[in-house]
């Protein structure tokens, strides 16, 4: 692995300084159509052409690394883990990052040219706040300093918070300030947790922590560490929006704009897989941790589908879906086996295309209606054919049909609960795909199968077609990964046989 890429660095810079030029020349709608196109195309392709390596910011490398500087150091540092210790904030830049950031820009990238070309004056706000977000997260996906990545944690929460009260949909305000206070409990918690990790560890760096537990220089089985780790716990619930916090955070969703819901689920799978990881590296050796996060999993599943069975309003509907499918990736991750943990993170890069595409294509109907509730709409097959059909294969994807993505991720999931001596939890994931699928299609049918309700306005305005041209763009990645999933998956057996 190389060191001292320069292209790590500028995963992040770019999106952070356009978004705030945008933010600052938000009312010339021009400029910020130009550099938004600029951006957009820029965040998945630097990380396609970025070479793996390590990226220090703020200090240096490990004293180990630098016979320069070590040399005429005491023997008592260079003869101790003060040696290889990491005193700088470190970037880690591999195989897995590459996917998953590549991904996370893709769907950025689709949702930016969509915001502009829906609209006749594109906004620079919104858009500022969707580029913060993908750079938090991107940020969060990269750091192996934890300290670091809690900053970026609570960017990326303002930023969530912030799309939603600039996407004008009834009650959003209501919605973003009760996300808000729950943000200012969970938080503060992870915070805690990170300095008690500090204080018992003397470091921040991940990689640090997990030598001195697994080394032996601080007590793995300290009530201090073991309150960190609950605390830390807590705050991936709420960034991920598991329960407790799936209806709150299904809620963020139903108030967005389409776009925005599709990059706040983005946001919820990769800061799931951000912090989730984090906590496998460190906490592995505690089985109730694996315990906790495949229980925590299964509930979130099981919640997810069944609240979505309940809804009226297709937004709300595809938001706990979504959150239903985000138990899949902690399944994944709970079975610990470095075979489950790929299953998770396969299942997340799928989760974050499939959401979107659905997130996207529903939108096409608030976008020729301006309407959601289930019960006042229908015959939209005629009016929309072509994203009817795209939303059929979108949902056929999140149910795990094959030949699409989730098909792939969730076999594999449920023959790595079947390796783990699982079964239970593999027929739960296979009955609950059904549900899913039953779900979607009552849903399908209300919408776009049963005849027109008599006061159902349509637009004439055509769909835009950089929206279907962005709905097959990600149906293609859904084929793409379904067809040919090692394509995926050599990318993240890396970093799942790192941590299990």
């Amino acid at each position: 692995m190389s060191t001292e890429n320069l292209l790590i660095p500028l995963m992040i810079i770019i999106p952070i300084t356009c978004a705030l030029f945008l933010n600052l020349l938000h009312e010339k709608s021009r400029v910020v159509k130009i550099i938004s196109v600029i951006v957009a195309l820029l965040l998945p392709t630097i990380p396609l052409l970025a070479s793996y390596g390590i990226q220090y910011f703020g200090g240096y490398a490990p004293l180990a690394q630098n016979p320069t500087i070590a040399t005429g150091l005491p023997s008592f540092i260079t003869g101790s883990a003060l040696n290889i210790f990491h005193p700088a904030i470190t970037y880690v830049f591999g195989s897995a990052q590459k996917l998953m950031i590549t991904i996370l820009g893709f769907v950025a990238l689709f949702a930016i040219f969509i915001s502009i070309y829906e609209v006749k004056k594109p906004s620079g706000v919104y858009i500022y706040l969707i580029l913060m977000g993908v750079a938090s997260v991107m940020a969060m996906l990269l750091s192996d300093d934890i300290f670091n990545l809690y900053v970026f944690f609570e960017i990326a929460a303002l930023t969530q918070v912030g799309i939603v009260l600039v996407s004008k949909i009834d009650h959003n305000y209501e919605t973003a300030l009760k996300y808000l206070i729950l943000g200012s409990i969970a938080s503060p918690m992870l915070l805690l947790g990170i300095a008690l990790l500090l204080g018992v560890t003397g470091n921040v760096n991940i990689t640090d922590i997990v030598y001195s537990i697994r080394t032996g220089l601080v007590d793995p089985h300290s009530p201090v560490l073991l309150m960190a780790g609950s605390l830390i716990i807590f705050g991936w619930l709420y960034a991920a929006g598991l329960p407790p916090f799936h209806t709150i955070k299904s809620a963020m969703y139903s108030k967005a704009l389409p776009t925005g819901a599709a990059v706040l689920q983005a946001f919820s799978v990769f800061t799931f897989v951000a912090i989730g990881v984090i906590i496998l590296r460190i906490f592995s050796y505690l089985h109730f941790a694996e315990i906790f996060i495949l229980g925590i999993s299964l509930i979130a599943m099981v919640l997810g589908i069944t609240m979505a069975i309940t809804q009226t309003d297709f937004k709300r509907l595809i938001a706990f879906l979504a959150v239903g499918e985000l138990g899949y990736i902690g399944v994944g991750f709970g079975l610990g086996t470095a075979f489950g943990i790929t299953a998770g993170l396969f299942q997340a890069v799928n989760e974050a295309v499939i959401t979107a595409l659905l997130f996207i294509g529903f939108g096409t109907i608030m976008y020729k209606t301006k309407e959601t509730e289930l019960k006042k709409l229908g015959g939209m097959l005629v009016e929309t054919p072509k994203s009817a059909f795209l939303v059929l294969l979108a949902g056929l994807a999140m149910a795990g049909v094959p030949p699409f993505n989730a098909f792939q991720s969730k076999l594999m999931l449920v023959q790595s609960s079947l390796n783990s001596g699982l079964p239970e939890v593999a027929i739960i994931m296979v009955l609950l795909s059904i549900v899913t699928f039953m779900t979607f299609m009552r849903a399908f049918h209300t919408i776009y199968l049963r005849p027109k309700p008599a006061g159902l306005v349509i637009e004439n305005e055509n769909i835009p077609k950089v929206t279907i041209v962005a709905m097959v763009c990600l149906l293609i990645i859904c084929l793409v990964f379904g067809l040919y999933p090692q394509l995926a998956t050599n990318y993240l057996q890396g970093l799942a046989m790192g941590i299990a």
